[in-house]
């Protein structure tokens, strides 16, 4: 056994070869206990090994094979699915309203809404732009869960932008400045708002990102991008606002964002609608969202269901 004392969902689905939504699915069926330290889900060494042995097959008399079922009851747990800190809040919110800790799941976007069509999320946050019609999240949602009826709940508006090194040396201030001579880029992992975002700019503006230097130099956080922009790996990176005043860098603002909730509407999910519905509209939790710096004109409006 490991002398790891315990393990990320990260680090034990490497372990286990899957996925982290399969991760995700076994602690909130209660198939694989977890405990939270600050903003981190953890996994005990000595239960990830329990897990172990209890989904080994086992030879029966006969020669065949079977797997054993797992001796931990089903866990109730809402999973909460984006990587936005406004999301933490609105975990903490809703524990008081279902009586619940929810599970967080720091995905991103397009992967957080495939997840919420295989059953593996309840909600989802998403920040999707559509170069066609200028908008977002929704032509994505309704494309990627066309046979399932869901809502799609107003929950912040961010500004999206570059991280460039403090004075803007190199003079970037708009996606065609990504093609010039002695620039290199960090991008976001596929699936990401941000890379979404890039790449549908680079569309629209006819560029090709195969001649974009650094477009393969991928990082998994806002905050991986502005500290590698601002260790000088790279010139420039897509980023939100809200990130840029953590590390030493520059911000310049090219679009405003909307960052929405999806959830799946049936009948078991009605009275999460309702508490997730409340939430978004108390004057507390607005408060605590715009200490950030988020814009709130739209926060609890339905922007779409089906």
């Amino acid at each position: 056994m490991s002398h790891k004392e315990s393990y990320t969902p990260e680090e034990i689905a490497r372990l286990l070869k899957v996925s982290k939504l399969t991760v995700y699915d076994l602690i909130k069926k209660g198939q694989l206990s977890a405990f939270r330290v600050g903003r981190q889900m953890r996994v005990d060494a000595i239960e990830l090994e329990n897990y172990k042995l209890r989904g080994k097959e086992v030879k029966t008399d006969d020669g065949s094979s079977k797997q054993p079922t797992p001796d931990s009851s089903p866990s109730s747990s809402v999973v909460i699915c984006g990587q936005d800190n406004s999301l933490d809040i609105l975990a903490g919110e809703l524990e008081k309203q279902i009586n619940e800790m929810p599970l967080r799941s720091y995905t991103g976007s397009l992967d957080s809404l495939i997840g919420l069509y295989k059953g593996k999320a309840n909600i989802v946050s998403t920040h999707l732009f559509d170069g066609d019609t200028g908008t977002y999240n929704i032509p994505y949602v309704r494309k990627l869960l066309v046979s399932k009826s869901f809502i799609v709940i107003g929950f912040i508006k961010r500004i999206a932008g570059f991280y460039v090194a403090k004075g803007n040396p190199k003079s970037i201030t708009s996606w065609p400045d990504l093609m010039k001579e002695g620039i290199t880029i960090v991008n976001r992992e596929p699936g990401a708002g941000a890379r979404i975002l890039l790449d549908e700019q680079f569309r629209l503006h006819d560029i090709n990102k195969l001649q974009v230097a650094g477009y393969e130099q991928e990082m998994k956080s806002h905050l991986d991008i502005a500290s590698a922009i601002a260790s000088g790996k790279a010139d420039v990176g897509v980023g939100i606002e809200q990130v840029s005043k953590l590390a030493p860098v520059d911000f310049i603002p090219l679009i405003e964002e909307s960052y929405d909730l999806v959830l799946l509407k049936n009948e078991e999910n009605m009275q999460l609608i309702s508490a997730v519905s409340k939430i978004l509209k108390s004057k507390d939790f607005q408060e605590k969202l715009r200490s950030l710096g988020y814009n709130m004109d739209n926060i609890g409006e339905i922007r779409w269901e089906q």
